[in-house]
């Protein structure tokens, strides 16, 4: 009794800690929000390594007021700069007016939070931090909360149309100390729809919570290429919750950075509604630790709903995945067909992959399904390659590519999926001449 007080006054006197040193917003149409975000936070704590869904990912390096170190980080060579887009960038968390595309997007409605805050009434004000709230049951999240509570800097999106081009928020890192959070609320009215590219490294230490409303029959298709800066520490919270005859589709790449943890709760709440998560990461410890977390959790609770979770990470030189999903099925959500396949690809003895998957049905109605494997690259496919003329190298980015390619399919779009497939492309280039 008296090793788990010291322990949870220990964990009590670091959360304060870390309050103290947060600047804390004041007034505006977030305030109640905000406040009841800081007591999730004090009544959660921060958490340590013993937490069960932290055993794996150290957390203490996110804890602190002040980054560890240093990160030094590399200039992200564009994506999708080609593409009709309109361009919001944020450079060290802040978002830049004079670097952003000028102009709007037919039927969507974008506002800088930090700019809607001074006022006491907001479009956003019933979708901040409330699904970040649900969703902290039964996983505590203190980071998604402490966001909540401390976040100044994000967009204010509101859809009610279809508009032709996508919505392209570009992240920028400028110092090697910057500690940035940052919170979106997007909302998708009912027969809206939004393709939403988000991209870049957003700091040296990034804590970003993305809250999605996605109405009946509205579809939101979310491509996230995240920055290839090597120390990087990156914890971002995608929160959604699907409408009936909705859909909502996001694919993460993720390449390098000392430690990354993507975690999504989707709730599907109307029947018919679709959700797919997927992710694909490629990590290569040879520059220093290297730790890549996804942490999923799917709900279903509307009836004829479809829920997919495709995560494939390939690793080597020590580098470290983990994957963490979970589909439950609520009591009434007949006809779900839920799907999760998680796998990894080790390119040598040093790397490890870590999995735990699960499946909790409360439905008799369903197709429900999850696996987990992990190998090495198959030596017959290798050797049939090479005896085909292709060298060693070559033979094995096709075949990481081709392991990949179940995650990549989950973009719709064939042209920014073609762009994701040249960036991995570009990345196992780079990592044969290192």
């Amino acid at each position: 009794m008296a090793v788990t007080m010291r322990k949870e006054t220990g964990r009590s006197e670091a959360t304060e800690a870390r309050i103290a040193g947060l600047d804390l917003p004041k007034g505006g149409f977030t305030a109640a929000a905000r406040g009841a975000a800081l007591t999730r936070l004090r009544t959660m704590g921060l958490p340590t390594s013993r937490d069960e869904y932290w055993k794996w990912t150290d957390p203490a390096v996110l804890n602190g007021a002040t980054p560890p170190g240093s990160a030094a980080f590399r200039v992200d060579r564009p994506i999708f700069e080609g593409r009709d887009t309109l361009r919001l960038i944020f450079t060290d968390g802040v978002f830049d007016a004079d670097a952003s595309d000028q102009g709007a997007l037919d039927g969507v409605e974008i506002s800088r939070l930090t700019d809607a805050d001074a006022a006491d009434i907001h479009w956003a004000q019933g979708l901040y931090g409330a699904l970040e709230s649900v969703a902290q049951d039964p996983i505590s999240r203190p980071f998604a909360a402490l966001n909540t509570a401390a976040a100044r800097e994000g967009l204010l999106i509101r859809v009610t149309g279809q508009p032709l081009r996508p919505l392209h928020i570009s992240y920028r890192q400028s110092s090697d100390h910057s500690d940035v959070v940052l919170h979106h609320c997007i909302r998708l009215e009912p027969g809206a729809e939004l393709t939403l590219l988000e991209t870049g490294t957003p700091g040296a230490r990034a804590n970003v919570v993305t809250e999605v409303d996605v109405a009946e029959g509205a579809q939101f298709h979310h491509i996230r290429p995240q920055g290839r800066a090597l120390e990087r520490l990156l914890l971002t919270h995608l929160f959604a919750r699907v409408a009936a005859n909705a859909t909502l589709k996001s694919f993460t790449l993720t390449t390098n950075g000392a430690l990354t943890r993507n975690e999504a709760d989707i709730a599907i709440i109307g029947d018919g509604a679709t959700a797919h998560i997927a992710g694909a990461a490629l990590g290569d410890g040879k520059d220093g630790s290297l730790r890549h977390d996804d942490t999923v959790f799917v709900r279903h609770t509307g009836v004829g709903c479809e829920s997919r979770q495709v995560f494939k990470k390939v690793l080597k030189n020590g580098a470290l995945g983990i994957f963490q999903g979970k589909i439950l099925v609520e009591n009434g959500a007949q006809k779900t067909d839920g799907y999760q396949i998680s796998q990894a690809l080790l390119l040598d003895d040093d790397s490890q992959f870590l999995a735990k998957p699960a499946l909790e049905i409360y439905a008799d109605d369903v197709k429900c399904s999850h696996g987990s494997t992990t190998g090495a690259i198959d030596e017959t496919a290798l050797f049939y390659l090479r005896s085909r003329g292709v060298s060693r190298e070559d033979a094995t980015s096709m075949l990481v590519l081709s392991f990949l390619a179940d995650a990549i399919a989950e973009i719709e779009d064939e042209g920014l999926a073609a762009e994701i497939v040249e960036r991995l492309e570009d990345w196992l280039a780079r990592r044969r001449k290192a």
